[in-house]
This record gives C-alpha cells, sequence and structure tokens, in this order.
C-alpha cells in the first residue's frame, strides 16, 4: 500500500512538475507567433541602426582623441566587434537560454518524481519487497507514508494552505516570464548604441537580468517540486522548501541578477536620450 501511494503521489507531484514545464514551454513559445517575431525584428532593426550610428560617432570621438595623441585603435576596435556580437544576439540568446532553462527543468521534475513511471513496475517492486518479507514484524515495522507531524486538523489546514500559497506564486511568477523577456529583449535593442562606444556597463546588467530570469525559471519550479516530494516524509521540511521557492528571484537580485525591468527602463531610457543628444551633435557638427 505505501508503494502504491508514493507512486500516486509522485504522478501527482511529476503532473505539476509537468505543467510548470508546459507552461514555460508556452513563453518559448510565444516568440513563434507572427506577430512577436514582428516586434522582435522591429527592435533588431532598431538595435542595427543604433549600432550603425555608434560606429559613426565612436568614429568621430577616436579622430578628436588620436589628434590629441590618445586615440586607442586597439580599443576601438575591440568595442566596434564587442557591439557587432551583441547586436547580432541579443534577440536570438535570450529565447535559447530560456529554452534550455525550461527543458531542463522538465526533465529534473521528472527525474525527481519519477512522474511517467507504469503501474506495472510499481507492482515488480511491490513483489520484490514482499519477497524480502520473513515475519509480520517486519511489515509491521516498516515505514508509512509519514505526516506524523500533523498531529491535529489546525496544523494540517496551516499546511494546506502554505503549499497552495507556494504553489500559486510559482504559477504566477512562470506566467509572466515569457512577457518579461520579450520586454528584456526591447529594451535591450536601446544598449547597441553605447557598446561600441566603450559603455558596456548598462548592457552587462541586461545580461545578467536575462541571466536570472532564466536561472528563476529553472530553480523554482524545480526546488517546488523538490519540497512536495520531501513534504511526503517531513511535513515542515518540504514546506520549508516550497516556501524558499518564491524567494530565488530575491536572493538572485541580491547577487546582481535581478529579475525585474525597471532599473534596466530607467537605464535604457538614459542612453536612448544620450544616444538622440549625441546624434544631433554629431550632426549639427557636420553641417557646420
Amino acid at each position: 500500500m505505501d508503494n502504491l501511494i508514493d507512486w500516486f503521489y509522485g504522478q501527482v507531484v511529476g503532473f505539476l512538475g509537468n505543467f510548470f514545464s508546459a507552461m514555460g514551454n508556452m513563453g518559448v513559445e510565444l516568440f513563434e507567433l507572427e506577430w512577436v517575431q514582428a516586434i522582435v525584428l522591429f527592435f533588431s532593426q532598431l538595435g542595427w541602426a543604433l549600432f550603425g550610428v555608434s560606429l559613426v560617432v565612436s568614429g568621430f570621438e577616436f579622430g578628436i582623441e588620436y589628434s590629441s595623441g590618445r586615440g586607442n585603435l586597439r580599443q576601438t576596435a575591440l568595442n566596434a566587434i564587442k557591439g557587432f556580437m551583441s547586436v547580432s544576439l541579443f534577440t536570438v540568446a535570450p529565447v535559447r537560454l530560456y529554452a534550455l532553462s525550461v527543458s531542463l527543468q522538465g526533465t529534473f521534475a521528472t527525474g525527481l518524481t519519477g512522474y511517467g513511471t507504469s503501474i506495472g513496475t510499481v507492482g515488480e517492486r511491490i513483489i520484490e519487497e514482499l519477497t524480502s518479507v520473513e515475519s509480520l514484524a517486519d511489515m509491521a515495522g516498516a515505514p508509512s507514508f509519514g505526516l506524523s507531524v500533523l498531529t491535529s486538523p489546525i496544523m494540517l489546514i496551516f499546511c494546506i494552505i502554505m503549499m497552495a500559497y507556494a504553489v500559486i506564486k510559482v504559477f504566477f511568477a512562470n506566467l509572466k516570464r515569457g512577457g518579461i523577456l520579450l520586454i528584456q529583449i526591447a529594451v535591450g535593442s536601446l544598449y547597441m548604441f553605447s557598446i561600441p562606444r566603450g559603455y558596456i556597463d548598462g548592457f552587462v546588467q541586461w545580461m545578467k537580468q536575462v541571466i536570472g530570469l532564466c536561472l528563476t525559471a529553472f530553480l523554482q519550479s524545480t526546488i517546488l517540486v523538490a519540497g512536495l516530494m520531501v513534504f511526503r516524509e517531513n511535513a515542515l521540511l518540504g514546506l520549508g522548501l516550497m516556501l524558499s521557492a518564491g524567494e530565488v528571484p530575491r536572493i538572485a537580485g541580491t547577487f546582481g541578477l535581478d529579475t525585474t525591468t525597471r532599473a534596466n527602463i530607467m537605464s535604457a531610457v538614459y542612453t536612448a536620450q544620450a544616444a538622440v543628444n549625441t546624434t544631433r551633435t554629431v550632426v549639427q557638427a557636420a553641417a557646420k
């Protein structure tokens, strides 16, 4: 009976992990829609336009510095190469990295829960265990599906509420990640003006945000599934794991992998304003 209950519980939790993986794949499939591809193409072209303008501006800046004896052709060329690689990959690499993280999360959830294991495999395991039993005392001392810590209905209701809170929080976090990634790609195009000129701090922060988003997509669901699997043996420890899944974005932000878009958008707006002002200055200087 314990084997049957463990199998059923593993299938239920595995379904939940597979459901979160399917939600993550919905975020990946978002980028296969025609109108989303059109948006991504627009910001890709905008990035290339800003990159071209930035190359012209960096050429003017190099000429001015070279005339005063401070020009560095090697650094200017290296910045141009960095800009070319960035503008070529900023619409492709985030989607591929996010798809990889979702795929790994689904694989880990399947491995943790045994999702998809047939009832025949469970029957074979039961027969093997029954053949190893020598007396009724062994069967009486066998571990049961333990929630022994739940000694009162109030404790049970509390655990159910906490489980529902953890699952719903991860559910809504997974639901919006595809849109957040699209916003990050749109914002990333505005940094293409700064990279060829050697200002890469904002773009590095943007890359950290993309990595943080993909890391959160992998860790949140994996830790939640692990907590649900531990819950059947140690309710409080499993509950702690499930609640800790909601803290992944905050911990990632502490180490510089902030998954929010607020700070990045403000930085990108300042970059765009600098691009407009610099371009206006160059045009006025060329007209004179």
